[in-house]
C-alpha cells in the first residue's frame, strides 16, 4: 500500500519543524450496502474510500491533516501542512530504513470475502429477513431491511520505527419493522454484525429469525398499555441491556474524558465504584467479534481491559496522546471512523461480565417493579454520568411475576449510582452490535451484559 522508504520521507517532513513524534494512517476501504423496502429492493450502493492521515505530537497537543492524494508529492504536502503548524526547535529527521514491518497476528479468520460473493446471495438474505417479518401478523405495515459490508485495508507507520499493516473485515443485517393499529405504530429493530465475511449467515446469523424478532417486538409493544412512573427495582434484559453500561460508563472511562477532567471516574483507579457482584470488561481480542482488531488504529496490538473488577476501578481506555497527559500507557484501544478522522481512546466490545445469580429468582423475588428486556437510544452527560434511556419492549413486574407488557418507559439515573446499586448479576452474557459516536467519528461496537438487577431506579413514564 505504501513503500517504507515513501513512508519515511513523508514522517521526516511532518517533523521537519520540530514536532516530537509523526504517524502514518492509511486506509482503503471497500463498502457494499442493499437495501429493501416494502418487497422491493430499491437500493444498491458500492464505494470506495482512499486516503491517509497524517499525525503530529507537540508536546501535549497534535496537528492532524488529510488527503485522498496518495502519491509521494500529495504525502509530501500533507504532512508539510501538518509540519507548518508545529512552530518548534527542528530535530534530527528520521531515517526510513528504521521502519520495521510489525508482524500481527490474525486472530479474525475471513472464509467468505464480501467482494467475492454474487450480489444475488447478499439479496436473498434480506428477502429472508423480509418474509420472515411479514408472516409474524397482519398489523405489520411496513419493512425495510438493509445489508453491509466492509473491507478495509489499513497501514500505520510511525517515527518510532512501527510500520503494520491489517485487514478487517465487517458485515451486518438490520431489520427495522413497523407495526400499526390503525391510530398509532410502533417499531422493532434488529441489527446483527459480526467481523466476519458471508460466512456470518452460515454459523451465526439466522436472516428469517432476525425479521421475527423485529417484528415481534412491534407487535408486542403496540398492545402495550403507558408504563406507570415512579422509583422501583428495575430489571435489565441481556444483550440490549448492555448499552446502558456503554453509555453512562463506559464513555466515563475513556481518556478522552479523563484525561481533560471531564468524568466522574477521574482520579478512581483502585476504589470502588459499583458493588462488589460487578466486573466490567472491555475486550478487542474476542474471536471475530463486531468491535474487535488485531491491532488498533495507532498500530498497538488489540487487549483484552479490566476496566471494573469485583466493583473496583482498574483501568482506563488510553491512546497514546491522552496517555502523554495523564502519565499512563496506552491500552489498544484507539480507534476512529475513517482517514478524516484523528484517533482517541474508544471502546469496543465492553460488558458487565456474567455472575452466579440465576435469572428466573432476581425477578421472583424483585416484589413490583419494571423488566427492561430491550433498552434502545438515549443520551448521557460524561462529566457527570447523568442519563435518560428509552425502553423499546418492557414489562411490569408484580409480587415478583411479569404481568404484562408497557410502553413508553424510560431509566433515569447517574451512572455511578446505578452501578452501585446493581444487586443481581445472572449466568449468561450476551452482545449486541451498534456504531457508537464520538470526536474519533463512529465505530463498530459490541454493547452486553447478562440480565441484571438494579434495587431502585427512576422509570419515566405515565404518573
Amino acid at each position: 500500500m505504501l513503500d517504507k522508504r515513501v513512508a519515511g520521507d513523508v514522517l521526516d517532513a511532518a517533523l521537519s519543524t520540530g514536532g516530537d513524534f509523526s504517524e502514518i494512517f492509511l486506509e482503503d476501504r471497500r463498502n457494499h450496502t442493499i437495501s429493501l423496502r416494502d418487497h422491493i429492493i430499491d437500493a444498491v450502493n458500492s464505494c470506495r474510500m482512499h486516503g491517509v492521515g497524517i499525525r503530529v505530537f507537540v508536546g501535549l497537543n497534535a496537528v492532524y491533516t488529510y488527503t485522498n492524494d496518495t502519491t509521494r508529492d500529495g504525502l509530501l504536502r500533507c504532512a508539510l501542512q501538518a509540519a507548518g503548524a508545529v512552530t518548534q526547535a527542528k530535530q534530527e529527521p528520521l531515517r526510513s530504513h528504521t521502519l520495521q514491518l510489525r508482524s500481527i497476528t490474525d486472530a479474525h479468520p475471513i472464509f467468505l470475502r464480501p467482494s467475492q460473493t454474487e450480489t444475488k446471495k447478499k439479496i436473498d438474505i434480506l428477502r429472508m429477513a423480509n418474509t420472515a417479518a411479514w408472516d409474524v401478523s397482519h398489523e405489520i405495515s411496513q419493512v425495510i431491511c438493509s445489508y453491509r459490508d466492509s473491507e478495509q485495508d489499513v497501514l500505520i507507520a510511525n517515527s518510532d520505527g512501527l510500520f503494520a499493516t491489517d485487514c478487517r473485515v465487517y458485515t451486518r443485517l438490520g431489520c427495522n419493522v413497523i407495526a400499526s393499529s390503525g391510530a398509532e405504530n410502533q417499531d422493532g429493530f434488529e441489527g446483527p454484525g459480526a467481523m466476519l465475511g458471508f460466512e456470518m449467515f452460515e454459523k451465526r446469523v439466522d436472516p428469517s429469525k432476525v425479521g421475527r424478532e423485529a417484528a415481534q417486538t412491534a407487535v408486542t409493544t403496540l398492545h402495550a398499555p403507558p408504563c406507570p412512573a415512579g422509583i422501583m427495582p428495575v430489571v435489565i434484559g441481556d444483550r440490549f441491556g448492555g448499552v446502558i453500561f456503554h453509555e453512562a460508563c463506559g464513555h466515563s472511562l475513556e481518556a478522552t474524558f479523563v484525561a481533560f477532567d471531564r468524568s466522574v471516574f477521574c482520579g478512581k483507579l483502585g476504589q470502588p465504584i459499583a458493588a462488589s457482584c460487578v466486573t466490567a470488561i472491555d475486550d478487542g481480542t474476542m474471536p471475530n467479534e463486531w468491535g474487535s482488531e488485531n491491532m488498533d488504529d495507532e498500530g498497538n496490538p488489540t487487549t483484552r481491559l479490566v476496566l471494573i473488577e469485583n466493583g473496583v476501578l482498574k483501568n482506563y481506555m488510553v491512546d497514546a496522546l491522552n496517555g502523554k497527559r495523564m502519565g499512563m500507557p496506552a491500552t489498544g484501544s484507539t480507534r476512529r471512523e475513517s482517514y478524516a478522522f484523528a484517533p482517541t481512546s474508544r471502546m469496543r466490545n465492553t460488558y458487565i461480565a456474567a455472575g452466579g445469580d440465576d435469572e428466573n429468582e432476581m425477578i421472583a423475588t424483585m416484589g413490583d417493579g419494571l423488566y427492561a428486556k430491550r433498552l434502545g437510544g438515549g443520551s448521557v452527560e460524561p462529566v457527570t454520568g447523568e442519563f435518560n434511556f428509552a425502553v423499546n419492549e418492557g414489562y411490569l413486574v408484580k409480587g415478583g411475576k411479569i404481568s404484562h407488557a408497557v410502553r413508553g418507559a424510560s431509566l433515569i439515573g447517574k451512572g455511578a449510582d446505578i452501578l452501585m446499586r446493581i444487586d443481581r448479576v445472572g449466568t449468561k452474557m450476551k452482545m449486541e452490535q451498534g456504531m457508537c459516536g464520538s470526536i474519533s467519528g463512529a465505530v463498530p461496537t459490541n454493547v452486553g451484559q447478562p440480565m441484571i438487577r438494579v434495587g431502585s431506579m427512576t422509570v419515566g413514564g405515565h404518573a
